[in-house]
């Protein structure tokens, strides 16, 4: 054979080989790309709650409220009721009739009513705490039109004495949210409202993040008054619009990234954006639209924006004008959360009307009375029996049990908490009001207050009249003497 042919061969056939070899190479470091996971801060999908619940229950005994007015927050009143919790749950709900187990604590509550505890579905205690000096607001990130990177729990302020304020009111959880100065104003949180020192003490277990969203007048004012965009109506709808734009596509380079790693190949990871991470949680049906909005008008261009990009919102707050679009929340779903009167403080809530709870009941649609205000949260009960009558002034009779759910059953919907509070039913949370009398009563007082069958307020006992370290401070009664 000619030298120069098998030279050539030779040449050929080393090359071949390592050809080969390099892409056998090639092919180990693609794989090897592939499996390595990214650092755990670096991938949005590997810990979607990277500050998880510490709550823990206090401690309990279990106990039987008997002889009481029960309103149970699922439609029902029972006379002469029996209420009994066990190990931080409710274990039976009945008549006069229901068995107390032996060695239960017994509570005689003739005279008296029985209700779920009361859940703020919106409020800003602990972000806009007492006293309300200017190093405390934390509620309001008033630096871009969309701060939906940042999270409500970061700036609750646990010691805020208005925690126990409320709880003497019977509220057992709050849903606190940022302000409504931007489009997207950040993650909400919901809290048990129990004595703690730091938030995740105070997180409710499982919850679902909200993020809050602000129509109207508020982003235009903010914004607007500073040559920004939003100034206009139209302003708010491009910021909105935008936004959802950035997420669908921050979501889909995601979904490829993954699909790609589990075919097997090589992919580059998108860089990873705080505040897309919430926006693409709503997308996927994980975090839940707590939307700021007055006007029946706006309110339906949220909805109308919600379906161009494919989520849900779950409750329009300070809805005032949500009785003129009341069919329409009920067919899709849509809490409104509302006051029972407020009307006429700026001009998009002009037309705010008394009988508001009591036409959008009467539509099907689910009313949530809500407070938005450190006194008002004190007396949500309240609130609710002045909606009650002026549905009555209205031709609209609306009874107490129907009226419990508005500060009970139904904001655990809104919050996505309602298969585990909101209502007294065997193996919920033994979330329990004691009230004095009837709750729909001026004169009626929260006596007794349980947060997972712990007494967390007691109007009789001192030892359950809690105050936050900063008020003991304050006071001086918690200095030491030696």
């Amino acid at each position: 054979m000619n030298r120069s042919l098998v030279s050539r061969a030779t040449v050929l056939l080393v090359a071949g080989v390592l050809t080969a070899f390099a892409a056998s190479a090639a092919d180990k470091a693609a794989t090897a790309k592939v499996r390595v996971p990214l650092p755990r801060p670096l991938d949005s999908g590997v810990n979607d709650d990277p500050y998880p619940s510490a709550y823990r229950p206090l401690p309990s005994q279990p106990a039987a409220i008997v002889h009481a007015t029960v309103l149970t927050g699922t439609g029902e009143q029972i006379d002469d009721g029996v209420v009994i919790m066990s190990e931080g749950r409710i274990t039976a709900v009945g008549d006069a009739t229901t068995a107390v187990p032996p060695g239960v604590r017994v509570i005689d509550a003739r005279g008296k009513w029985v209700t779920p505890g009361i859940i703020d579905a919106h409020s800003h205690l602990g972000v806009y705490p007492s006293p309300g000096v200017a190093s405390r607001q934390d509620g309001n990130e008033w630096t871009s039109p969309n701060t939906a990177g940042v999270w409500a729990e970061h700036s609750v302020w646990p010691q805020d004495p208005a925690f126990q304020r409320a709880r003497a009111g019977g509220v057992t959880t709050l849903l606190i949210l940022p302000g409504s100065a931007n489009l997207f104003g950040g993650r909400s949180v919901t809290l048990k409202n129990v004595p703690a020192v730091t938030t995740d003490a105070m997180k409710f277990p499982g919850a679902p993040y909200g993020l809050k969203m602000a129509c109207g007048e508020n982003p235009k004012r903010t914004y607007g008054t500073r040559g920004q965009t939003p100034m206009t109506n139209m302003g708010n709808v491009f910021g909105y619009r935008k936004a959802w734009l950035d997420a669908v596509r921050y979501q889909h380079k995601w979904e490829t990234y993954r699909t790609k790693l589990a075919a097997g190949e090589s992919a580059d990871p998108p860089d990873r954006d705080l505040g897309l991470d919430t926006l693409a949680g709503v997308l996927a049906g994980r975090i839940l639209v707590q939307n700021h909005c007055y006007r029946a008008d706006e309110m339906a261009t949220m909805l109308d924006i919600a379906d161009e990009f494919g989520y849900r919102i779950t409750m329009f707050h300070h809805a005032v004008e949500a009785y003129k679009i009341a069919p329409l929340l009920a067919k899709r779903g849509v809490c409104s959360a509302i006051w029972a009167e407020r009307s006429g403080t700026k001009m998009e809530a002009i037309d705010g009307i008394g009988a508001n709870a009591a036409l959008l009941q009467r539509a099907g649609s689910c009313v949530v009375i809500h407070s938005d205000d450190t006194t008002l949260i004190q007396r949500l009960n309240q609130e609710a029996a002045i909606a009650v009558g002026a549905g009555a002034r209205a031709g609209i009779p609306i009874t107490r049990a129907q009226a419990i759910a508005w500060i009970t059953a139904n904001p655990a919907r809104a919050l996505g908490i309602a298969e585990q509070t909101g209502t007294l039913e065997r193996g919920k949370m033994a979330d329990v009001v004691l009230w004095s009398g009837d709750p729909f009563s001026s004169y009626t007082l929260a006596e007794q207050v349980f947060i997972d069958g712990a007494v967390v307020y007691d109007r009789h006992d001192r030892r359950f009249q809690p105050r936050s370290d900063f008020e003991l401070g304050q006071s001086g009664a918690g200095e030491f003497h030696p």
